[in-house]
């Protein structure tokens, strides 16, 4: 990759500048100006922006970090060691007269491997997986495999990084399938399986874990896997004081064609050609409380989100987690399930 891909300019768009982190993939943007390192900005700043309140259309000179943590060109051979004692994931490289040279990474699990979450976790293992047809014919959605093993052990492995050695995994579809994988797979860490004897929804199945769960988890879908900071989310939760946070992704969407709108009289009011539109979507990804739990009617067929609605309607506070579109992998199609292979390289 060419060390000009990352560079932004200043003056354009966090929407622009979280579009750029996403097509890159690397999580940091520079600033440059004269080939000399002015700024940076990554994923986490504008992430920050936006739980402030901040804007997509806010300019990237809001939000920079105009005194960045670099080292010279000499120092290059001790980027990694200072990259975990400064627990960053990159380090832009400068030569003596100030101008950027390189940026060095440092792997998200390595930073990981130190931010101990230890919560346990709740997999939704149980749906039909009709829209992946006809795998699902054969094999349950949490056993398609991405590579060597199936989804869910990827997801088992990702929260393993961060010391979560607990899980509960809701099953109904072809459970004896799934019970049988795991119980050959070699594992070092606990796994409960809780039946679902009737089909429960996306969030009905909770019930099932009424006094096994009494602490804050994390729950989350079985063909998903976010790829961010699960220390950094489950921390916002606590400090936000949230009974649920949802992991939210933003997408952006561009319409193809040009949208007319009409008036009263049946005359053009207005017309925008192919417009761009940019939202937050629910990944099926959530911190929750034990409490959500409790409130959970017994044998009775709810979806998540319905929960939730449930909840804010109690007075509850709901906190969302932005994450960027890239952080999101989903297999929920077929489509979508060879890009998550593309994209974890197997």
């Amino acid at each position: 990759m060419n060390i000009e891909t990352l560079f932004i300019n200043e003056n354009q768009s966090v929407l622009e500048a979280m579009k750029h982190i996403d097509v890159t993939a690397k999580q940091i943007l520079l600033v440059v100006e004269n080939n000399k390192l002015k700024a940076i900005i990554t994923d986490g700043d504008i992430r920050r922006h936006l739980l402030r309140g901040g804007n997509l259309e806010d300019k990237v000179k809001d939000i920079a970090n105009y005194k960045p943590r670099f080292i010279y060109d000499k120092d290059k051979n001790n980027a990694q060691e200072l990259m975990k004692k400064w627990s960053i994931l990159s380090l832009p490289v400068l030569n003596k007269r100030f101008e950027i040279q390189s940026v060095v990474f440092l792997k998200d699990y390595e930073i990981g491997r130190d931010h101990s979450v230890n919560a346990p976790v709740v997999i939704m293992a149980g749906g039909l997986g009709t829209r992946l047809h006809p795998y699902t014919k054969i094999l349950p959605k949490p056993l398609i495999p991405i590579g060597e093993i199936p989804i869910t052990e990827h997801i088992i492995n990702q929260f393993m990084e961060y010391e979560c050695n607990k899980f509960h995994l809701i099953v109904n579809h072809k459970r004896n399938m799934i019970k049988a994988y795991f119980s050959d797979a070699e594992k070092d860490y606990q796994l409960e399986f809780h039946d679902e004897d009737i089909p429960l929804g996306t969030g009905g199945g909770l019930s099932l874990l009424k006094g096994k769960v009494e602490t804050t988890f994390f729950l989350t879908n079985c063909d998903v896997l976010i790829r961010a900071n699960y220390k950094e989310i489950f921390d916002f939760h606590k400090q936000n004081g949230n009974k649920i946070t949802i992991v939210a992704a933003y997408k952006h969407l561009t319409i193809p064609y040009g949208i007319i709108n009409m008036d009263s009289k049946g005359e053009i009011a207005t017309m925008i050609e192919k417009p761009e539109y940019s939202f937050l979507t629910n990944t099926g990804f959530y911190v929750v409380e034990p409490e959500v739990v409790d409130r959970i009617k017994d044998y009775k067929a709810i979806g998540f989100p319905d929960i939730i609605e449930q909840q804010k309607s109690l007075g509850e506070k709901i906190g969302v987690f932005p994450v960027s579109e890239r952080c999101w992998l989903d297999m929920g199609q077929l489509e979508e399930l060879e890009e998550m292979r593309k994209e974890l390289g197997v």
